[in-house]
């Protein structure tokens, strides 16, 4: 495939499982009370860090694989099998423990528990296809995925319970799922035979990555549980409510970091490659600063089509997260060039910078409330986003770093 091409299906995939997430968390809110919401919201908040999790451990190690031959081909197979496998055995305990617990936030639990293989499995399949340069395939499973979401939620009435909406969201990607598992079975004909083992040994490079993912995004998520738990249980609903307008930009950062390498990589020079990155992050950031305006002046009435009870407290979040948001899109791509510099130099950036933000926002919220946190995160996010393009102008200084990691194993850190 052409390298116009694959930009262009790799860009309108990202949108469409942009416009799939956001619009899930929409019909969510439309069809729930304020509470409820704020519940789904929870277990749609420990999804996603489950998510980015997966993502971290198998599919970003496996994008930053070279070359279609047979290695790659059975790899991109491992990595599927790998996550299906896995995201099976942690949630038939999750749904078990919860299943003792009461409440529709333990209820809910059950159901993602149940339904996890097959969307972290959907989700691998993405990666699968980004690493053998297919973005097309993915395209297609995921506007059948688009279509099969919102048909289930279509049906829905007012008043549904989280477990429900959870298990309806979660089925709808079943469709998705299997016509990637065709199409991937199809392009990785003649692949080398699966190895799992090499992805539990100590060094693999998603083991570095799932702990930057752990510190750098899922310290903030869960923060936010906790102090939804010990302070007003409403601010998960209004962070994620705010959050939620914002879905679009959210996949695409996510999209840089993880499906970005091998668009890139086709660049051969290194400081075109950064320049390049450069570019992206300053487009990233208007594009933000543009839909936060824009969503600023949406009128209540329309603000309620969106989000329902849930627009009022989300709407007084728009500037603060509108500027995290800005600050977000130059750190991801600050990130995304130490990856393609030497993806063993994010790993302290991450620490450092993801623990500030989670401190910011716990003093923001006690002195302001919830749009102190929500201003608290904004002041994290500008001070990660410092932080990264700093490292890449030292390593542009420093030169080459040296051989390439490879994206199965990883000397251990010093």
């Amino acid at each position: 495939m052409r390298a116009r091409t694959a930009v262009l299906c790799s860009v309108a995939d990202q949108g469409v499982a942009a416009l799939t997430n956001i619009l899930v968390l929409v019909a969510a809110a439309r069809l729930s009370t304020v509470a409820d919401f704020a519940r789904f919201s929870a277990v749609y908040l420990v999804f996603t860090v489950l998510l980015g999790a997966s993502g971290a451990y198998t599919g970003q190690p496996l994008v930053l694989r070279r070359g279609g031959g047979a290695d790659t081909r059975g790899a991109c197979r491992s990595a599927v099998v790998f996550t299906v496998g896995a995201s099976a055995a942690l949630g038939a305990p999750l749904a078990a423990v919860c299943l003792l617990v009461p409440g529709d936030t333990a209820r809910a639990l059950v159901v993602l528990g149940v339904v996890l293989p097959v969307v972290l499995g959907q989700d691998a399949l993405r990666y699968a296809f980004s690493t053998l340069q297919r973005p097309h395939l993915a395209l297609l499973a995921d506007l059948l995925r688009l279509t099969c979401v919102l048909g289930a939620l279509s049906v829905q009435e007012y008043g549904a319970t989280p477990a429900r909406l959870i298990l309806v969201w979660g089925l709808s990607a079943l469709p998705a799922l299997l016509l990637s598992g065709v199409l991937l079975h199809r392009a990785t004909h003649g692949a080398a035979p699966l190895l799992l083992r090499p992805m539990l040994r100590r060094g693999h490079l998603g083991q570095r990555f799932a702990v930057e993912f752990g510190v750098g995004n899922a310290t903030g998520q869960l923060s936010v549980l906790g102090l939804g738990a010990v302070g007003n249980p409403l601010l998960v609903g209004a962070l994620r409510g705010a959050t939620t307008l914002f879905g679009p930009l959210n996949v695409l950062f996510t999209s840089a970091t993880s499906f970005g390498p091998p668009l890139l990589g086709r660049i051969g020079d290194e400081r075109r490659r950064v320049r390049a990155t450069a570019g992206l992050a300053a487009v990233l950031a208007a594009t933000a600063a543009l839909w936060a305006t824009a969503l600023a002046l949406l009128p209540e009435r329309a603000g309620r089509e969106l989000l329902g009870d849930t627009w009022p407290t989300a709407a007084a979040l728009l500037p603060a997260t509108g500027s995290q948001y800005a600050a977000m899109a130059v750190g991801t791509c600050g990130l995304l060039a130490l990856r393609m510099l030497d993806p063993r130099t994010t790993l302290s950036i991450q620490v450092v910078f993801s623990l500030t933000a989670v401190a910011l926002m716990a003093g923001g919220y006690a002195l302001g409330g919830i749009p102190g946190a929500a201003w608290g995160l904004c002041l994290g996010s500008l001070c990660k986003a410092a932080a990264t393009w700093t490292r890449v102008a030292r390593l542009r200084r420093r030169g080459p770093a040296g051989k390439t990691v490879s994206a199965d194993a990883l000397p251990s850190a010093p």
